[in-house]
C-alpha cells in the first residue's frame, strides 16, 4: 500500500506527463508514428487546397549565397503557417537546376530542409521536405500534375503543396513543397515496419551504370555502388543480397512476382510514359526515380518531374521542340530498342502478355478517369485560380505573368491532346511503337494528333534564364 503524503500530487503530475506525451506522440512531433494513422503533416503542410506560409530564418544566408553549389547545410529557423520549429538543416539542391541558376546570376534555387539534421525534430512526424523552383516550368504544374497523377494510380508518392516563401522577411516567390522521401515518407507509405529506399544515380554519366538501369550484373554488392552508395537507410548485407537477387530473377523475365510488385509498377509506368519523362527511367540516363524494396520485392516511386512534358531536349544546341512527336509518343515503346533493352523492369514486364495487358488497362483508367472525365480540367483551373495571385507578385520568377499564362495554356493543350493520343493508340487507330509510327509518318501522317499550336519552350527552357 503507497503511504507517501504526496501520493495524490505526485500521481496527478504522472497523468499529466503522460497525457502530453501521447499528444506529442499522436501529432508525430516526437519524431515517432503508431502504425496505421495517418502522419500529422499530411493534413498541414501537404494540404494542398491552399497556399501554404513558410519564413526561413538563417544567419549564414549570406554564406548560401556565395557559394550555393556547396549544397552544406546550414542552420535555421523555419516558421511553417505561423508555427516555429528552430535549429533546422536548410541548404541549396539540384543539379543542372542548380548551375544553371548560378550561372546566369539568378537566386531562385531550390532547397531542402531537414527537421532532425542538427537535433531529434520534427514537423508533426516529417523529417524532411523540399521546396521546388519550377525551374524551366513556367506554367508551375509540371511536378504538382504529375504527383496527383500518381497518386490518382495509386503508386506511393511524396506530398505537396504550394508555398510562399520568404527568407529572412524578404520575399522569395512562389515554390512547390515535396515531401522528401525518407523516413517519414517510408512510414507513411509502408508502416512502420518498412523496407529498404535507394534513389539510384550515376556518379560519370559516360559509364555504363547498368546498376541505375536495374540490369544485374553479379553478386558482388560492390557492382551495385549507384544503388547501395544512394541508400536512404544503412541497408544490411542481407538487405543487399535481397535487391541483388530481385535483380537477378528480373534479368530471366520469369517468375516476375518473385522479384517485383507488379500492381505498383505497372501503375508507375503509364504515369512516367504518358508525362515523355526523358529524364527519367526509359531515357538515355535511366536516373530520376526512387527504388522501394522489401523482403526481396521492389516497387519504383515517382521522382524529378521539372523536365517531363517533353522538355528534356529543350536548351540544347539542337533542340527538339516537334510536339507533335511528343503528344503522339509511343506508348509500347517509349524508347529506341537500345534503350528498352537495358531497362528490365519494364521491357520484361512488357513481354508477359498478361502484365502487357494490365498495363493497357491501366492505361485505360488513366486517360479515361483522370482526363475524359473532366478532372484534370477541374484540378488545372482550381489550381491556377489558387496560384495565379502569388505567381503575379513572384518577386524572383524565372518568367513574366504573362510568359505564366502562356505556360499554363500550353501545358493545358499538350496534357489533353496526349490523352486524346494515347485514347486513339489504345484503340489502335494511332500507331503504339516507334516502328510503326515511323512507318505512319510516311504512309500515313494524317492518323496522328495534330500539334501544331503547340510550342514546347513556352513550357520553359535554359534561354528564359538570360534576362
Amino acid at each position: 500500500m503507497l503511504k507517501h503524503k504526496h501520493i495524490d500530487k505526485i500521481i496527478i503530475v504522472i497523468l499529466l506527463v503522460a497525457s502530453l506525451f501521447t499528444i506529442l506522440f499522436m501529432n508525430g512531433n516526437l519524431g515517432v508514428l503508431p502504425a496505421g494513422q495517418n502522419p500529422g503533416y499530411e493534413h498541414r503542410l501537404f494540404d494542398d487546397s491552399r497556399v501554404h506560409e513558410i519564413n526561413i530564418y538563417c544567419e549564414q544566408w549570406d554564406e548560401i549565397l556565395t557559394d550555393p553549389r556547396a549544397e552544406q547545410y546550414k542552420h535555421a529557423d523555419i516558421e511553417i503557417d505561423g508555427e516555429r520549429f528552430n535549429n533546422v538543416g536548410f541548404r541549396t539542391k539540384g543539379n543542372n537546376s542548380l548551375r544553371l541558376t548560378h550561372k546566369y546570376g539568378l537566386e531562385r534555387y531550390s532547397f531542402k530542409i531537414e527537421f532532425d539534421h542538427y537535433a531529434a525534430n520534427s514537423y508533426y512526424g516529417l523529417d524532411k521536405f523540399s521546396l521546388d523552383s519550377s525551374f524551366q516550368d513556367n506554367s508551375y504544374l509540371k511536378s504538382y500534375i504529375t504527383y496527383d497523377m500518381m497518386a490518382f494510380m495509386g503508386v506511393p508518392s511524396p506530398l505537396t503543396s504550394y508555398v510562399w516563401l520568404t527568407i529572412n522577411d524578404q520575399a522569395w516567390g512562389l515554390y512547390l513543397a515535396i515531401e522528401e522521401p525518407e523516413h517519414a515518407f517510408a512510414r507513411r507509405n509502408f508502416g512502420v515496419s518498412h523496407g529498404q529506399l535507394y534513389k539510384p544515380d550515376y556518379k560519370n554519366i559516360d559509364a555504363e551504370n547498368a546498376d541505375v538501369a536495374l540490369r544485374y550484373i553479379d553478386d558482388n554488392p560492390e557492382n551495385y555502388d549507384n544503388i547501395f552508395r544512394k541508400a536512404k537507410f544503412d541497408p544490411t548485407e542481407q538487405d543487399k543480397k535481397n535487391l541483388i537477387r530481385a535483380l537477378q530473377i528480373l534479368s530471366t523475365g520469369e517468375n516476375l512476382t518473385d522479384a517485383v510488385n507488379i500492381d505498383s509498377v505497372l501503375k508507375f509506368f503509364p504515369v512516367q510514359v504518358f508525362v515523355v519523362n526523358l529524364d527519367g527511367y526509359l531515357g538515355k540516363n535511366g536516373h530520376n526515380y526512387f527504388l522501394y524494396e522489401e523482403n526481396g520485392i521492389i516497387s519504383m516511386l515517382p521522382w524529378d518531374y521539372n523536365l517531363a512534358f517533353g522538355t528534356y531536349s529543350l536548351g540544347m544546341p539542337e533542340p527538339i521542340n516537334d510536339a507533335e512527336l511528343y503528344i503522339n509518343h509511343p506508348i509500347v515503346t517509349p524508347a529506341a530498342g537500345e534503350i528498352m533493352f537495358k531497362r528490365p523492369l519494364y521491357h520484361h514486364l512488357m513481354k508477359n502478355p498478361d502484365c502487357f495487358a494490365q498495363y493497357k488497362e491501366n492505361f485505360d483508367y488513366l486517360i479515361r478517369e483522370y482526363f475524359e472525365s473532366g478532372y484534370f480540367s477541374l484540378k488545372v483551373t482550381e489550381t491556377i485560380a489558387m496560384i495565379s495571385p502569388y505567381v503575379k507578385k513572384d518577386p524572383t520568377a524565372f518568367c513574366s505573368f504573362e510568359d505564366y499564362k502562356i505556360g499554363v495554356q500550353t501545358f493545358t493543350d499538350f496534357c489533353l491532346l496526349r490523352a486524346e493520343s494515347i485514347r486513339g493508340q489504345l484503340n489502335g487507330t494511332i500507331p503504339a511503337t516507334i516502328a510503326g509510327q515511323i512507318t505512319a509518318r510516311e504512309e500515313n501522317p494524317d492518323v496522328f494528333i495534330d500539334a501544331s499550336n503547340v510550342w514546347l519552350p513556352d513550357l520553359g527552357e535554359v534561354a528564359d534564364l538570360k534576362k
